[in-house]
């Protein structure tokens, strides 16, 4: 059966044939609101920004922190001037140094020079973030080589000490960060990541847990900033742990999975992710990261940026130039949906959405012929991730001409392809696991500047 809107220009059309059933797998409220956040920012700071390394080993004097500049405010501002929405801060690395004065270890911004031992970079973050209306994330590594009890069954009571310093005095935690990386010769540990996990239900119900495979958000797979091209939410957790993965499985997920596990792309703007001078001339630029979105959030994932500040504390100017090009590239993008006004397609709400079965076309139309080279397509995830594969074609005065096929759509799949000039495209999804509940669907033209 096909219909026609009365709206005027893009047609498009949705033929869904379903896969094998299998029971719908939906976010948790946490997750759900996690999603949309699109873009944050990692920020690595610690001892090694000042050794000029990217693994501490443990017996680095704390009197080489002294970022006598440090400002927390210019990070914050210059991320949400970017148009990021959340910050993490290492709140301890692998080294064990912590930049809160914690009350478990010397081994602190307590016996820096910094500001003569009353600083509190993760205080200042956390202020910054509330200040700007950014969130707020820690990271907390679990592998510490400083401390003396980590390799015995004494190092959790310490881990989770820890922990609930950064639950309890900082104010809302939006992200818990649990890295699962080591070296090949630490001790052995056994971390109780079910204890730790527990504590941050208890103290900050609403914060999201990554680790590699969830509880709540997953690695990616890679370090590179590339989401699978086909990327499903769900996972199956089974056999999985932090420390143990299985990357490629992370990194296109299971559409039959039996755990909402969305993908978190960690990448970082230089080729380290802590700062080093020698790095400067090798910043990504602007367009590099107008990349990394679409190959992170516009296939289902999240872009997760590490902005590393510089021995005086601060970002440093290549950093900032290419974070200002980044916003600037994508304002000019996506600024104008050429969709001719749909309610429950252009609205920006996930939550209102049309829902197709089987075969059931559904026709939108552009504003008069408009040329364009992205589309934008979006589901409701709120009741589960159905789209597994589908084409777009474009309408050429006489004929449907192919443009691009996709595989998973999710929260968002973002498609580039050269510019045509239509009034009309046809949207053909060919394999879904059950009805779809298509919630947004955008047309544009790339800024000029994403060629340059």
């Amino acid at each position: 059966m096909r219909f026609y809107s009365a709206l005027t220009g893009l047609l498009v059309l949705l033929t869904v044939t379903c896969l094998t059933a299998q029971p719908t797998v939906k976010p948790t409220p946490r997750q759900l609101a996690w999603q949309p956040l699109e873009t944050t920012a990692f920020l690595h700071f610690t001892v090694n920004t000042f050794t000029d390394k990217e693994w501490g080993d443990g017996t680095e004097s704390p009197a080489i922190f002294n970022p006598t500049k440090l400002d927390a405010r210019q990070w914050i501002k210059a991320l949400k001037e970017a148009g990021f929405k959340m910050a993490i801060i290492t709140a301890k690395h692998h080294d064990g140094f912590c930049l809160w004065p914690s009350k478990m270890t010397e081994h602190s911004v307590k016996n820096s020079p910094w500001k003569n031992g009353k600083g509190d970079v993760v205080r200042e973050v956390a202020d910054a973030c509330r200040e700007f209306g950014l969130k707020f994330g820690v990271y907390l590594s679990p592998w510490d080589r400083h401390e003396p009890r980590y390799g015995t069954a004494a190092y959790n009571d310490y881990y989770k000490s820890q922990l609930r310093e950064l639950l309890t005095n900082y104010g809302p935690i939006s992200e818990v960060w649990f890295d699962g990386a080591k070296g090949e010769n630490a001790k052995d540990m056994t971390y109780d990541f079910a204890g730790y996990w527990a504590l941050v239900r208890e103290l900050q119900p609403n914060a999201v847990m990554f680790s590699d495979a969830g509880p709540d958000v997953r690695w990616v797979g890679n370090e590179a900033g590339n989401a699978g091209e086909t990327c499903w939410s769900t996972i199956n957790t089974d056999g999985l742990a932090p420390g143990v993965a299985d990357s490629k499985y992370l990194n296109r997920g299971d559409a039959t999975g039996k755990q909402w596990v969305p993908a978190e792309t960690d990448v970082s703007i230089r080729p380290g992710w802590f700062y080093h001078e020698k790095e400067d001339a090798k910043v990504r630029s602007g367009k590099n990261l107008v990349n990394l979105y679409y190959q992170s959030v516009g296939r289902n994932s999240l872009l997760l940026l590490n902005v590393p500040p510089n021995r005086e504390g601060l970002f440093s100017e290549p950093d900032l130039a290419s974070l200002k090009e980044f916003r600037r590239i994508l304002d000019e993008t996506f600024k104008q949906n050429l969709v001719a006004k749909q309610p429950k397609l252009t609205d920006k709400q996930l939550g209102t959405f049309t829902t197709l079965s089987a075969n059931q076309p559904l026709t939108i139309e552009l504003n008069g012929e408009q040329p364009f080279d992205r589309v934008s397509i979006q589901e409701n995830i709120a009741n589960g991730q159905r789209i597994a594969s589908g084409r777009v074609e474009y309408w050429d005065g006489s004929a449907w001409k192919p443009l691009q096929t996709f595989t998973t759509v999710g929260y968002k799949r973002l498609l580039r392809f050269p510019t045509v000039k239509s009034s009309k495209l046809r949207l053909i999804i060919a394999n879904a696991n059950g009805s779809v509940e298509l919630a947004e669907v955008g047309v544009y033209k790339a800024s000029a500047r994403e060629g340059e």
